[in-house]
């Protein structure tokens, strides 16, 4: 080897990281290839998910206490659950919420908590509960989990439903037999119930109560294994089997037997009915009964696979469904995770095409290649990184993306075109390499650790936001990274080993144009730029003035209100939906006649603006007196108007509906920026106190003329008969439990067994037949059974009062809430109205009421 080769070796390898990386090109590009077919490998395996998996930081205590009032709940249950978890450590707070029928408390836990240890501390004091109402069942306490939602099944036609609930089970049976669809969930319809329903009169003819029958049926329907035999050759098994799966086997159990033997079976005086719950809830599909079946995503699976498979499956069950009945998909999440997918994809194509055109305008085309490609490794090269953060592909972390986009090849570029500085001044392509990374290195790193502290907070943020916003610093962080080491070590190796063939290169017409381009940008930079940096420099007071001016216009634009403030804005979805909420004890007929003008609104709308070029589907869902209509609509590129126009045009169409407590047009439903845009909590130990505290409250909110849907949050419940017992019921030996018991019987029902059947629990009810349940006459004609066998009429028994029962009822910490939202239009707004209520209104209102 030479000298002069030697020393040449030697220079490359003796100047630091930068300049060996340079000499030695197969490592840079070894390293090039690592972070490309690593990012490849893992980037398929990685898990992928519409919205990023976490927990949730909560626990929820879930009690059903069938036919209780809301304030029954509280009393029983609540407040026991309350008193109970006093002394469990690393709470945070407790939430808790009586509705009719059930409660449940959500139990938050502090940041950095074992929340599976509280979840057991807290099931442990909840066991210990002895106070529970007899009627009430066992609670559940689970630690709270996101299901992630994929995709909607709507299954519908002219059938009764118990045949559609029949059918979507065997739909839910069939596609879980794809390996890719491991959960459905049925949606909008009733559970099985076999109700036993036995007339007053024949109870008395026979000197029967609702509890006698059922305590005989639950003691014949039964299956308990007996151990076994020890024998020679072999044990043998021995078991009852009066088990009874289905209303017709009910029928010759003996409730009766006189003393002559003679046997009275329940078939002789009960009509017996194996089919729903009984309760005013069901659900339509453009106009037919509808049963929804929802699709969730489990484990590794992904988005796009489970809604592939769902819809391979599509067809073939159609096929094989009763005529009459047909399946059809809604609401299909996925296609969220591909279009920002293909937005992350399109924006990384556009963004290297435009930064490989404008280098190559002012720089070379080959070097505009070599800083073009530090786009694909930084990227590709960052999923390497992800798995160590436990992160997944979702629309979070794609977002993330995006933004690093426009920023992460701006070190690359600093450094190409510091190289190509020095290479116009004469300098050899390695020499120009080594020096123009080396002498850049400072500024670019420090440039990404800047753009990375930017980010940094994000990963402090608390609470449940805090979860979701982690995964874009992660990302950011992952990305710039990658770009720093690409921009200093492998883009000079690729810059620093070119050759130079000037004669060849000038016969290149683009090459020729591209430098007469370039010479013209830098002749403007000389003889315009250079003067006017150079008068800013000299006149540098007068630079600083125009900066500041610059910047008091915008504190002042900000501070006038012109320029409002939200955390997440309004994003259209898909569907269009209306919640409406007629007052507790409607008749159910009221519900579904509203319901019906709002779906003809609906379909008016949709007729005068392209029919099925905008609507896909109808849904409809009843509950009692609330009803939910959900208009799924066509993609965004299809959709002949915006889902906000849809709305609008929905409600001016469905004008005024008799009885409406309350209605809600969502044009938004599901997105980061539903709901109110004002929402203020009170707090009382005095549900009275409350009640006037909240009026006030949303009558000051009407004193905003860009104030709309003010709610106090108080809703007058269900009528309520209140029953104390009179001194003649006491006489004959009845008690107030007594009383409870037969009412409560002959009402909800006595609850006879349970039975498993299938994948569905089924409970065996025996209760006074639906007549003698649809009108308080026969409520003031029931006769009561004394434990001596004598009867009364419950007139006599009890007094009745009338009364109202509340709708639901709200604590915290302890103590009664109530919530008072309001909507600002524009919502941006929000935050003034925000600082002049609290400002003014809630001190006078804490000064009044405290």
């Amino acid at each position: 080897m030479s000298a002069k080769s030697r020393n040449r070796f030697e220079d490359k390898r003796g100047h630091g990281p930068i300049a060996w990386m340079a000499g030695h090109s197969v490592t840079a590009n070894l390293l090039m290839v690592v972070l490309l077919v690593g990012g490849i490998i893992i980037g398929t395996n990685i898990k992928k998910e519409v919205f990023p998996d976490f927990e949730l930081d909560r626990v929820i205590v879930s009690v059903s206490y069938p036919g209780a009032s809301p304030e029954e709940v509280e009393r029983g249950i609540l407040l026991a659950i309350d008193d109970a978890l006093e002394d469990v450590q690393g709470i945070k707070e407790i939430s808790a919420n009586a509705g009719e029928g059930s409660g449940q408390v959500v139990i938050e836990v502090r940041e950095g908590e074992n929340v599976q240890q509280i979840a057991r501390d807290i099931q442990n004091e909840v066991d210990r509960i002895s106070s529970w109402p007899d009627e009430a069942e066992d609670p559940t306490v689970i630690v709270a989990q996101r299901k992630r939602y994929v995709t909607s099944l709507a299954l519908f036609g002219n059938q009764p439903e118990r045949v559609l609930r029949e059918a979507a089970e065997s739909v839910r049976d069939q596609l879980l037999l794809d390996p890719e669809i491991s959960q459905v969930e049925l949606d909008g319809v009733r559970d099985p119930e076999i109700s036993i329903e036995i007339p007053q009169k024949t109870l008395r003819t026979y000197g029967l109560t609702l509890d006698d029958v059922a305590r005989r049926i639950g003691q014949a329907s039964i299956e308990i294994p007996g151990g076994a035999i020890k024998t020679d050759s072999g044990d043998v098994l021995m078991r009852v089997t009066e088990r009874r799966d289905y209303g017709r086997e009910f029928a010759k159990i003996p409730i009766i037997t006189t003393e002559e033997g003679t046997q009275v079976p329940l078939e002789n005086i009960a009509a017996i009915k194996d089919d729903l719950e009984e309760n005013d809830r069901f659900s339509t599909f453009n106009g037919q009964p509808a049963v929804m079946l929802e699709i969730y995503r489990v484990g590794e699976q992904t988005p796009i696979s489970v809604s592939e498979a769902v819809k391979n499956q599509i067809p073939v069950i159609n096929a094989s469904l009763p005529d009459g009945l047909r399946l059809e998909s809604r609401n299909d999440r996925s296609q969220v995770y591909r279009q920002r997918m293909e937005l992350m994809v399109r924006n990384g194509y556009l963004g290297l095409g435009l930064v490989f055109i404008l280098l190559a305008l002012f720089l070379e085309i080959r070097l505009a290649f070599w800083v073009s490609l530090g786009i694909p490794i930084s990227f590709i090269g960052s999923l390497v990184l992800l798995p160590i953060g436990d992160i997944s592909i979702n629309i979070i972390t794609m977002f993330a993306f995006i933004v690093t986009l426009g920023i992460v090849v701006d070190d690359a570029i600093i450094v190409g075109e510091n190289v190509y500085h020095y290479r116009k001044k004469g300098m050899a392509w390695f020499d120009a390499a080594v020096r123009g990374a080396r002498e850049i290195a400072m500024p670019v790193t420090f440039s990404v650790l800047t753009n990375i502290i930017t980010f940094l907070p994000m990963l402090f943020i608390p609470g449940f936001m805090g979860k979701i916003f982690k995964f874009i610093p992660m990302v950011v962080i992952s990305v710039f990274t990658i770009s720093l080491v690409e921009s200093l070590f492998i883009l000079p190796a690729h810059l620093g080993h070119r050759r130079s063939h000037p004669d060849k290169q000038n016969q290149f017409w683009l090459v020729r144009w591209q430098q007469q381009f370039s010479d013209g940008f830098r002749k403007l930079v000389e003889t315009r730029y250079r003067p006017f940096l150079a008068f800013s420099l000299k006149w540098r007071y007068v630079t600083m003035a125009v900066g500041a001016f610059i910047l008091l216009i915008t504190i002042a634009y900000v501070r006038s209100g012109r320029m409002g403030f939200e955390l997440f804005p309004k994003i259209e979805s898909d569907y269009a939906q209306v919640t409406l909420r007629l007052p507790f004890g409607t008749a159910v007929a009221n519900t579904k006649n509203a319901q019906q003008q709002l779906i003809a609104a609906a379909n008016k709308v949709a007729q005068e603006n392209g029919g099925d070029r905008l609507v896909e589907g109808i849904f409809a869902h009843v509950d009692a007196n609330t009803s939910r209509v959900r208009v799924y609509l066509t993609s965004p590129d299809d959709r002949p108007i915006s889902t906000s126009d849809f709305t609008r045009q929905w409600r001016d169409q469905a004008g005024q509906i008799t009885g409406v407590e309350s209605i809600k047009f969502e044009s938004d439903h599901g997105g980061p920026g539903r709901g109110a845009a004002l929402s203020f909590e009170l707090s009382h130990r005095d549900t009275a106190v409350l009640a006037r505290a909240s009026a006030e409250l949303a009558q000051a909110f009407t004193f905003f003329p860009n104030v709309i849907n003010v709610d106090d949050g108080f809703d007058e419940g269900k009528r309520q008969l209140d029953f104390q017992i009179r001194p003649a019921a006491q006489r004959l030996g009845l008690n107030a439990m007594d009383i409870a018991r037969q009412v409560r019987h002959a009402y909800y029902g006595a609850e006879a067994v349970r039975i498993q059947r299938g994948r569905n629990e089924v409970k065996v009810m025996v209760r006074l037949p639906e007549a003698e349940r649809q009108s308080q006459y026969y409520l003031e004609q029931m006769v009561l059974r004394t434990p001596t066998g004598g009867e009364i009429p419950l007139g006599d028994a009890v007094t009745i009062s009338p009364g109202r029962a509340d709708r639901s009822i709200e604590r915290k910490n302890g103590r009664r809430v109530v919530t008072v939202e309001a909507d600002v239009r524009p919502r941006s707004q929000a935050g003034q109205v925000a600082e002049s209520i609290t400002k003014e209104t809630l001190p006078f209102l804490i000064q009044k009421y405290n």
